[in-house]
């Protein structure tokens, strides 16, 4: 008797079954033309040697591997980021409901070439049947490559016009109604003097919110003013060193600042309370995305809320649909948005 080893392969398999090498391949196949008792002698020895078929001779055959890669794209905020976390969760929990596996693994740089060559290696060694990238700069070269060469590739945030390439699947949030909205309930709170704490701006999201923000100012014959612009990008720290340098500056302050994520909001606010000021007495603060901890931030956040579960489930669904029928998008998913109303803000 063959000895238990995970060695086991389907010659062994066949032999102790009583049948041909091929009828093993139908029963791990689950085809239709097997008899039944044949089907099970089969499956009692596949499970009595914990058989499972080598992956690299099923995706040498050109079957799928059943999994999906998860590229995070970020300097080392991930485990602090309630976001990024919501989002790898959300994707895993769309593909295993799929039957998919997820290999997530996150790049630190799109310019560290070592580190880009082994994210190629995964796709170019069949590992996955396709990828989803968060955080990427909206024009990144190794997407683009992964595209060119017929990848199967997701992409949260990105806008490039004219490429409708039909393995390419995007998702994108709707910054246009969230700023509006933003921008709107302010005003309505008779607040004249807003400003902006930016996203990062090689990232699509960026300078599209920052663009929105401009257009509703406009709309409303408010000034966007210079010194009320601040830099940042989607991480907390970038909210609290924002409010820094706006105090260090020692100029006038806006009455009301609306950060480019809630996370940035966030951080305004521990800026704003370790200098002595209140929100939203002496400044009021609007989020973006709703985070599941904005509503226990004290003050809780008045933000926009972005369905992000619905969004990731699109473009997961979408990736592994792709991947099984070639049915592409027929143009990027744009996620809705709404105002969440809370205390982060006051009237005038």
């Amino acid at each position: 008797m063959a000895s238990r080893r995970n060695e086991i392969n389907s010659i062994e398999i066949a032999r102790l079954a009583g049948v041909s090498r091929s009828t093993v391949s139908r029963v791990v196949n689950n085809y239709p033309n097997v008899p039944p008792e044949t089907r099970d002698k089969v499956m009692r020895i596949i499970e009595e040697y914990n058989y499972f078929p080598n992956m690299s001779a099923q995706v040498l055959a050109g079957k799928k591997t059943r999994t999906i890669g998860l590229f995070l794209v970020d300097a080392g905020h991930v485990a602090s980021d309630i976001l990024a976390n919501m989002l790898i969760s959300s994707v895993i929990e769309n593909a295993s409901g799929c039957g998919y596996y997820v290999l997530t693994h996150i790049l630190r740089s799109t310019a560290d070439g070592d580190a880009v060559r082994r994210v190629k290696e995964i796709f170019y060694q069949r590992r996955i049947d396709g990828g989803i990238f968060i955080g990427a700069p909206n024009e990144e070269p190794l997407i683009e490559s992964l595209i060119a060469e017929g990848f199967a590739v997701g992409i949260v945030d990105q806008h490039l016009p004219g490429k409708s390439d039909p393995n390419r699947l995007v998702v994108n949030f709707d910054n246009a109604t969230g700023m509006e909205l933003a921008v709107g309930y302010l005003a309505e709170l008779n607040h004249r003097n807003i400003g902006i704490i930016n996203g990062a701006m090689n990232r699509f999201s960026g300078p599209d919110k920052y663009e929105s923000f401009c257009r509703a100012m406009e709309r409303r014959g408010l000034a966007v003013n210079p010194d009320w612009v601040l830099p940042g990008d989607f991480h907390e720290p970038a909210g609290y060193e924002a409010i820094n340098r706006l105090l260090a500056s020692g100029k006038p302050l806006p009455t009301a600042i609306i950060a480019a994520n809630d996370s940035v909001a966030f951080g305004a606010m521990k800026a704003l309370k370790a200098h002595g000021l209140r929100v939203p007495d002496d400044l009021s603060i609007i989020g973006f995305d709703d985070h599941v901890l904005s509503a226990m931030q004290q003050p809780a956040l008045t933000t926009v809320r972005v369905d992000f579960k619905l969004l990731m489930k699109q473009l997961t669904d979408g990736l592994i649909r792709y991947i099984e029928t070639g049915a592409a998008f027929s143009e990027p998913y744009v996620a809705p948005s709404e105002l969440i109303i809370r205390d982060s803000c006051r009237s005038l």
